[in-house]
């Protein structure tokens, strides 16, 4: 019996009614489940097309409150929201299957998953490893954080599709029997703390990528990174470390500004160093990575230096704008956490004058405010944990700061005090959602910002 005829007939909660619980409703409509939505907006304050969505596949919704019953077969989560809200653990003690929209997908699709997380460098690694595969010819989605949700792909796909999925630590916590062909952990740093509480505790949500392959399947993992690379030591999987540091006997490895494969006794070259269009050492790591997930998937390495060569980055990390009057304006909304951010910092390495701020998400900001000597010239500040910053910069001896209301006027105020051969550097360190509904938005406003300089 597949996964479909095992849900019919079944009481189904959706829980969160964003980009991804909205594509499991739709998904589930006319499956011959019992459908019911929840979500802490209103009704009132959702957009037309959900509210017809929901009003056509639900039995019952629940918006803006939680449910008084416990009774569901399955409580289906969407990343944003955590698992350990009360009324969803009364409804696991009561019998629910209380799994993710990525489990569910999984469950349902016939098709070959490729799965990348870390704490940074999951986007470009995904387009990457994306790029390449449709370069082999393969039939590839590329879904997940970036994209399409994988549950949108998961019924299409046949045993012959590729999913390149990206996945974050809020997808992995609700897996069960998640168990990708390929999977990577490109690195681990403090995020996301206001929900796993502990850095233990986001590692083994990290962790939960492997937890169910075996020898025949592949874990890429970071060997530089002590923290991620120590996730694997319970791996029943078959590891294969990659390093821009040592000369590994097997993994991926950069040597002599070469990129290599050491396949046991197989020495393969893949691409020299200079072949990488992408700018700083952590996209040499996402490269050494993604030559991993491609070539123990079985792609030749022809096509995997080709696509290398051509790729050119994604949007909103470390992107390059325009270079007005000989100052040059970088794009990088993507830098939600400190570690994001300080690997900006050291890509372009001087003459930054750097917007930053937004919800902290409780992070501890010293690490990168005391890297700030010698790279930042001048710290813009917005957003609701500004002043958390200001404070840090304090700390350490930086007070060549301003606080703005509006990211607007950080650009201004850029335009104004910078020289020709500076940077202005948007990297917030900060998620965007006490102003923005994403990175993107922020990014998109970013660079309407900076058009207007022009």
């Amino acid at each position: 019996m597949d996964f479909l005829d095992k849900i019919r007939n079944k009481k189904i909660l959706v829980v969160g009614l964003g980009r991804t619980g909205r594509a499991t409703l739709e998904m589930l409509d006319g499956k011959g489940c019992e459908l019911y939505a929840q979500d802490s907006k209103t009704r009132e304050q959702m957009d037309e097309a959900l509210i017809a969505l929901i009003d056509r596949s639900c039995k019952d919704a629940f918006l803006g409150y939680v449910p008084d019953e416990t009774k569901f077969d399955y409580v289906i989560m969407s990343p944003g929201v955590s698992p350990e809200l009360e009324f969803v653990k009364k409804a696991e003690q009561a019998g629910a299957d209380v799994i993710g929209e990525l489990e569910l997908a999984y469950r349902l699709c016939k098709g070959i998953f490729v799965a990348i997380t870390g704490t940074n460098g999951k986007t470009t690694t995904t387009s990457l490893v994306g790029e390449i595969f449709e370069r082999s010819k393969r039939k590839t989605s590329v879904v997940g954080n970036i994209g399409k949700a994988v549950i949108g792909a998961a019924l299409e796909a046949t045993k012959d599709d590729w999913l390149v999925t990206e996945v974050s630590s809020f997808q992995l916590e609700t897996t069960r029997e998640f168990r990708p062909l390929v999977s990577a952990i490109l690195n681990l740093t403090p995020d996301h703390l206001n929900r796993h509480h502990t850095m233990e505790a986001y590692g083994a949500a990290k962790a939960k990528i492997f937890a169910n392959q075996n020898k025949e399947q592949y874990l890429i993992i970071n060997y530089d990174d002590k923290l991620c690379f120590d996730l694997a030591k319970d791996a029943e999987c078959t590891v294969v470390p990659f390093s821009r540091k040592t000369k590994l006997d097997y993994g991926v490895i950069l040597e002599n500004n070469k990129i290599y494969v050491n396949d046991k006794d197989n020495k393969v070259y893949i691409c020299d160093k200079r072949d990488i269009r992408i700018i700083g050492d952590h996209n040499v790591e996402n490269v050494l990575a993604a030559v991993g997930i491609c070539y123990f998937a079985g792609i030749a390495k022809e096509v995997i230096a080709e696509g290398i060569r051509n790729f050119g980055g994604v949007e909103h990390r470390i992107e390059f704008c325009a270079e007005i009057r000989g100052v040059k304006y970088y794009n990088d909304s993507k830098g939600t956490n400190v570690d994001a951010s300080l690997t900006a910092l050291r890509a372009i390495k001087e003459n930054i004058i750097l917007i930053a701020g937004g919800d902290g998400k409780q992070q501890n900001f010293d690490e990168f405010t005391s890297n700030f000597d010698g790279a930042v010239k001048k710290l813009l500040l917005f957003g609701r944990d500004a002043h958390i910053i200001a404070e840090s910069a304090d700390k350490f001896g930086f007070n060549d700061y301003e606080n703005f209301s509006t990211l607007d006027e950080c650009v201004e105020r850029a335009n104004e005090l910078a020289q020709s051969g500076d940077t202005v550097l948007l990297s917030p360190a900060c998620a965007s959602w006490d102003m923005y509904e994403s990175y993107e938005r922020r990014g998109e406003h970013f660079k309407r910002c900076v058009e207007k300089l022009k």
